[in-house]
């Protein structure tokens, strides 16, 4: 055991030595600017206006729904004594799928989802749909913008809850936050590329177009699951408009985080504080996590389209699909629970809001897609987390996060990490589980983000 100790020790040195050696990151890759993701012949009549946008549930589309759910087949029972370990529980589903078709109230929701102002502009061929949240604020108040990005199986409905804290006047505050709510790409209401290649890359373009068309130069960026990946691209390509990225589920698909994460199965304290180890470690564990909760993965980056054909085509297996992910994702422990846990911190409305942005504009296939066109040699070879951005930084992790980083290695992704907030509450999805801590946290980094660019006389918002 100690020869085993001592190789270990060794190997530990050489790797830190070999870490901590000066090197070169990559160049930014050679990307268009200008792909066109839309209809060819559209090419030629491009449309940059901004036009209001309204959800509707027609009575069509309300009465298709019902209809499907009631013809739906006997799902066979649950086994006995199991939760959500196998999957959605099929007792827990059918009084969902009644909920859905009986008491979700189609028109009521649709007014809900319309409080806010919603719009759509044509970005490289794309009809981008987004959510523009402006408040009023008294003389002497900056508005200041933010851009909120969502994920799967997210979408805009998961920042509802926030949006009237996060712009909110305040007096302890000089500045007030407008908000822009985009739906990705192949998303909600923002409709998909017609042809491969639309990655999280080609979507940080789109979206930094889109501020730019909504006239601001200079603006911050927050995102979740792949919110945080678009984002963290956006700090890449343009860190000169983006004042500062405030990310949860903060991830870095990299050598050395992966080795140094390695090596701490035998040297936690090397790697992480001891009150956070238990995050990440014991890493057969943290594995076991993967291998148990990301078999949805593994099909969305290889065969989008025929899981996309099932869950198109009944709406009882994309709530199952979808909502599951809710249950699991918000804190594992609730598999083990009949009803998956899922109410502990979300209603059957606020999920059910989510469904109708995949189940209304029929867009699973098309949002499934963005894994196959991340998860390939082509992406990885543009080595985006290899290279450092200077844009001020700060992440938020909830206690029941899929995925664990320390602060010390995000920094070589983002070494302006001005703060990490761990939270001992909170799973994937921050800002719908926990509004109040969620916009808290990001204000507090909008309030650190203007006070460092103000001592660094940097242009501010």
């Amino acid at each position: 055991m100690a020869k085993v100790v001592f190789l270990l020790s060794i190997l530990a040195v050489v790797l830190s030595v070999y870490f901590l050696l000066p090197s070169s990151p990559p160049p930014l890759p050679k990307l268009d600017y200008e792909a066109w993701w839309g209809p060819e012949n559209l090419k030629t009549k491009q449309d940059t206006s901004i036009e209001p946008f309204k959800i509707k549930f027609d009575n069509a589309l309300v009465k298709e729904l019902r209809d499907r759910l009631k013809l739906r087949p006997t799902f066979p029972p649950p086994l006995q004594d199991v939760g959500f370990e196998y999957g959605f529980n099929s007792k827990t589903l059918e009084t969902w799928i009644q909920y859905w078709a009986k008491d979700y109230n189609f028109a009521e929701r649709e007014a809900f989802f319309n409080q806010y102002p919603h719009f759509k502009t044509n970005i490289q061929g794309l009809d981008i749909h987004f959510v523009r949240v402006t408040p009023q604020v008294p003389k002497g108040v900056q508005l200041v913008p933010v851009l909120l990005l969502h994920g799967w199986p997210g979408s805009v409905r998961e920042f509802y809850e926030a949006i009237p804290l996060l712009t909110a006047v305040s007096n302890d505050r000089d500045f007030a936050l407008e908000l822009i709510i985009p739906s990705l790409p192949g998303y909600g209401y923002s409709s998909p590329a017609v042809r491969p290649g639309l990655g999280p890359t080609e979507m940080a373009i789109v979206f930094q177009k889109l501020m730019n068309r909504l006239g601001f130069k200079k603006y911050y960026v927050q995102g979740g699951d792949w919110g945080s990946v678009v984002g963290s691209h956006l700090t890449t390509l343009f860190p000169e408009e983006v004042q500062g990225f405030h990310a949860n589920m903060a991830f870095l698909l990299t050598l050395k985080p992966t080795l140094y994460t390695w090596l701490g199965a035998f040297f936690p304290s090397f790697v992480v504080e001891e009150k956070y180890a238990d995050r990440i470690y014991p890493l057969s564990e943290y594995y076991s996590k993967f291998l148990e909760e990301f078999g949805y993965f593994h099909l969305q980056a290889t065969k989008p389209d025929t899981i996309g054909v099932a869950l198109l085509d009944s709406p009882s297996g994309l709530l199952a699909y979808i909502v599951e992910k809710f249950s699991a994702w918000t804190n594992l422990v609730h598999r083990r629970k009949v009803d998956g846990g899922i109410e502990i911190k979300f209603t059957k409305d606020q999920l059910l809001d989510n469904l109708m942005l995949y189940y209304a504009p029929k867009s699973i296939t098309t949002s499934m897609r963005l894994y196959s066109e991340t998860f390939n040699k082509k992406i990885f070879s543009k080595n985006l987390d290899e290279i450092p951005t200077p844009v001020p930084t700060w992440i938020v992790q909830g206690k029941h996060e899929l995925c664990y980083l320390p602060p010390w290695l995000l920094k070589y992704k983002y070494p302006n990490l001005v703060n990490a907030t761990h939270l001992d509450d909170g799973g994937h999805f921050l800002a719908f589980e926990l509004p109040k801590e969620f916009s808290q946290d990001l204000l507090d980094a909008i309030t650190a983000f203007r006070k460092l660019h103000k001592n660094t006389k940097k242009t501010e918002l």
